[in-house]
């Protein structure tokens, strides 16, 4: 198997195993797609990439290249979005709480947007804020009540979701503009919202544009901005079939356009944060098939990976494909339960994969973990970080480093 062209037992030959291989084509093909469709004369468009999906300097580099904005969650993804050098007037900086020491950094760096999710942390900024020497953009998240149909970790504006304020809360949330707006150096543009991830019905989408357009409307204040989240879908499985990227930022600009017609709303500007859709396919993770052992009702295969570099299905029940390297057009003759090397029970990877037969030192590819493998992943059983490689034209480059031995105790001291 070729990943943008090379070879995959040539990448496991010079980088070892396990590891992460992303087409680095794939990546700029997919934000190209994004900045290309998400256009309208009538409105600024911002394509910003949730970087929680998969952050690290060279990726930033690529967002930075391809003239998109950057979404950050932490003082560490913050940092490293400051220490790439990336234009941090571009940076949206979320999270439900926001330490003082990551504002008073977001602050100092001159991030262009703050989103700000509740009265508390408004109540914070508003005292930070007072002697800097510029004007930071400052957006609510509000929760507008449309729930998308994915796994209940992931979605993210029920009725009692951590994030944001209900639109039902409109003396609580024309406190907090008031407060943002009495602070001479944050400047309230607008709301952002979110609905939650792996979303496949373009209409979860205009039912989220629909209700915070009527909710601007009935606030009865000026708003410039709305920043509709993500949540775009990626293929794991033949079972997922995402909204093609010209269609649903069309989808989104229509029902924008419609509502602000409807409603006589003064904005100019819209943004989206895909994440997942840019990095997911892009990526796989490479393993080298271990031991293999039958019970009486599964076949087992062990590979040198597991929950310590994938953490989706364990956590939330996740479901991947993979295939098994120089067999793609082998026809499948067995059922394997692909399991890792964690001393879990849980430390499951695919469940059910159906396969040509499999031998150990086989390499097994696993599609689609380009976002959240490398985020989520841990040094549980004192685990080695993977490395990262991105390949293009026929050409890989190691853009994080396997971790050594000697790093996973370089923090540790002696009694």
């Amino acid at each position: 198997m070729k990943i943008s062209n090379v070879e995959v037992r040539d990448l496991v030959k010079t980088y070892g195993s396990p590891l992460y291989v992303y087409d680095q084509t794939m990546v700029e093909d997919k934000m190209n797609l994004f900045k290309k469709y998400l256009k309208c004369p009538e409105l600024d468009c911002d394509v910003i990439y949730a970087s929680k999906a998969f952050n690290c300097k060279a990726m930033i580099q690529l967002v930075s290249k391809k003239d998109c904005s950057l979404d950050v969650v932490s003082g560490g993804e913050l940092y490293t979005a400051y220490a790439t050098g990336f234009d941090m007037s571009r940076v949206y900086f979320h999270g439900n709480n926001k330490s003082i020491d990551e504002l008073n950094m977001a602050l100092k760096y001159k991030v262009g947007t703050i989103i700000v999710d509740n009265l508390m942390e408004a109540r914070l900024l508003s005292e930070l804020a007072k002697d800097i020497d510029y004007t930071v953009a400052i957006l609510l998240r509000v929760n507008p009540g449309v729930e998308a149909h994915t796994h209940e970790y992931i979605v993210t504006a029920n009725i009692d979701s951590k994030f944001g304020i209900s639109v039902e809360k409109k003396e609580d949330i024309l406190d907090l503009i008031h407060i943002i707006s009495s602070c001479p150096n944050l400047s309230f543009d607008g709301f952002h919202a979110h609905i939650g991830s792996q979303i496949f019905d373009k209409q979860a989408f205009v039912l989220e544009v629909n209700k915070v357009c009527e909710f601007v409307s009935n606030l009865g204040i000026e708003v410039s901005t709305l920043n509709f989240g993500g949540g775009f879908g990626a293929v794991y499985t033949d079972e997922d079939t995402p909204i093609p990227v010209d269609v649903v930022c069309d989808t989104l600009i229509q029902a924008v356009k419609s509502n602000v017609e409807k409603y006589a709303l003064k904005i100019n500007k819209i943004c989206i944060e895909p994440g997942r859709s840019i990095v997911a396919e892009a990526g796989s993770t490479v393993y080298t098939v271990g031991f293999m052992k039958e019970t009486p009702h599964k076949n087992y295969i062990f590979v040198d990976g597991g929950m310590s570099d994938n953490i989706r299905p364990a956590l939330y029940q996740a479901k991947y494909s993979c295939v098994i390297d120089g067999k793609e057009d082998e026809m499948p003759s067995k059922h394997y339960k692909i399991a890792g090397k964690c001393c879990e029970s849980g430390d499951v990877i695919i469940e059910d994969a159906f396969l040509p037969e499999v031998k150990p030192n086989d390499l097994l590819i696993v599609k689609t973990t380009g976002a959240y493998g490398y985020s989520m992943a841990s040094h549980y059983n004192k685990a080695l970080g993977l490395p990262v490689i991105f390949c293009k034209e026929g050409k890989s480059q190691c853009v994080i480093r396997r971790e050594t031995y000697d790093d996973l105790i370089r923090l540790e001291n002696d009694l």
